[in-house]
């Protein structure tokens, strides 16, 4: 491994995140060790306490009822059969001066004549002799007997030093191991855990060079990862679509701009060449005029399109009767209806309330009806119809027009689309994504029905106030 691999490695977080697991690991170990290791000395002092305090008390049960004579024997007896007798037996004057002594095997390393340096002050005191190495001690037990006499138990803690340097032993012997199995262990933890962010990482960098398409794999754990894989990919391909639809509207726009700034040219290029004519340059002017309005109207249509997809609409949201607006605009496009010789009915009840902006709605309104007469044929039939349901207000256009293809319906709301039957008829292609634009702004849904020679069913759904008054029916 080179040394800058080696350094971007111990920069990386799943080796900062083994190191703290290793190092916890290792910590908790040692607390466990030195919480047994108490525990176990604790025990084991106790115990020898025990035995010592149990040989004094027998002892001195024998030498009150047989003098210093009879604990003499006693003791030589017991020393030449267990031949490893660990206890020391030491009877002292009351001026701690030594009348009897049993020093038991190997205990060479001690000087018991310090015994007698120290103030006895009576039964239940503890005298310890530390061995010349310093390592041993001998706890010594002292029991006042009835003759005014000390009577003196001790045993060495040599058994139980060896049973902790065992046990001392073994845990250093154990420790490396689970310090490499718990390394080992961070190591794997952190390869897993951190294996779905190198994968958010991939993909990142993927994008970053223009691969739009690429997608995190999702690990399928059911954890907070998971669901950062998901919510991920949700927001990439929502990137992807926009991106697309950015696109797409900038090619439509470009191909839609063409035809009205070729016009404008030639229109000036016209009113150049003529000779000077006073009407020809009004006509060429007002050409250029209505060329401009048509590029303006576009470019208005497409800013509130961007502005409601992106939530920063202003609605002048307000309580209005519905029923006045759908009546005014329905007045807007009788006589363009009547022109193509259609019937406009409409089925509203009256003094139907609705919390919204009432200009943007009269658009949305406006637009479906525009299409609506542009695309039945002469004699059909535009339906127009309002109810509330409770929770929502319901506005459906019903015509007995051309219809739309199957294959183009999920792609009317986009911008500047236009369908191969829609093209010889005068229009932006911006109509539907304005209406599907501001009906969402407004909390609101729009869904189409269609068939091909069959008509269209055009239904919006907006989140309703008030709805209440009777039902007007009529026909235009």
């Amino acid at each position: 491994m080179s040394l800058k691999s080696l350094k971007n490695f111990r920069k990386a977080a799943g080796f900062r995140l083994t190191l703290w697991y290793s190092g916890i690991f290792f910590l908790s170990s040692l607390i466990l060790f030195g919480l047994t290791y108490f525990l176990l000395a604790f025990h084991l002092r106790e115990n020898d306490q025990d035995i010592i305090e149990t040989k004094l008390h027998a002892l001195s049960i024998q030498y009150e009822a047989g003098g210093l004579g009879d604990l003499r024997k006693n003791v030589a007896i017991e020393k030449d059969l267990k031949r490893k007798d660990p206890f020391l037996v030491r009877v002292a004057s009351e001026k701690n001066e030594t009348l009897f002594i049993n020093v038991p095997y190997r205990s060479a390393e001690f000087d018991f004549g310090e015994l007698e340096k120290v103030v006895l002050q009576g039964g239940g005191q503890w005298v310890l002799v530390r061995a010349k190495s310093g390592r041993t001690v001998f706890e010594i037990a002292t029991s006042e007997l009835l003759d005014g006499n000390m009577l003196q138990v001790g045993k060495s803690s040599r058994d139980r030093d060896r049973i902790l340097f065992q046990f001392r032993k073994i845990f250093i012997i154990v420790i490396f191991p689970l310090l490499g199995l718990g390394f080992g262990g961070g190591i794997f933890l952190a390869v897993r855990t951190f294996r779905p962010i190198r994968h958010l990482i991939e993909t990142v960098r993927s994008v970053f060079v223009g691969k739009l398409e690429t997608r995190v794999q999702i690990p399928h754990t059911g954890d907070e990862l998971d669901e950062l894989a998901r919510l991920f990919n949700g927001m990439l391909e929502k990137i992807e679509a926009l991106i697309k639809g950015m696109r797409d509207s900038l090619d439509n726009v470009a191909h839609d701009l063409r035809t009205p700034m070729a016009r404008l040219r030639a229109g000036a290029e016209t009113a150049l060449r003529s000779a000077r004519n006073t009407d020809a340059y009004r006509e060429a002017l007002a050409d250029c005029m209505d060329e401009s309005d048509q590029i303006l109207k576009m470019l208005n249509t497409l800013m509130d399109i961007s502005e409601a997809e992106t939530g920063i609409m202003k609605l002048d949201l307000k309580v209005f009767d519905l029923t006045t607006v759908i009546e005014e605009t329905v007045d807007v496009y009788y006589y363009l209806a009547e022109e193509r010789d259609l019937t406009i009915q409409r089925r509203v009840p009256s003094n139907l309330r609705l919390k919204a902006d009432p200009n943007r709605i009269r658009q949305v309104i406006g637009n479906l009806l525009d299409n609506a007469i542009k695309y039945t044929p002469t004699g059909g039939t535009v339906e127009l119809n309002a109810h509330t349901d409770g929770k929502d207000t319901v506005i459906t256009v019903k015509d007995t027009g051309i219809g739309i293809p199957p294959e183009d319906l999920s792609r009317i709301w986009d911008r500047l689309f236009r369908g191969d039957q829609s093209r010889s008829i005068n229009g932006l292609g911006l109509g539907l994504s304005l209406v599907k634009a501001v009906v969402e702004a407004h909390g609101g849904k729009v869904e189409v029905t269609s068939e091909p020679m069959g008509g269209s069913v055009f239904t919006i759904c907006i989140p309703s106030y008030v709805a209440q008054g009777r039902t007007i029916s009529d026909g235009v």
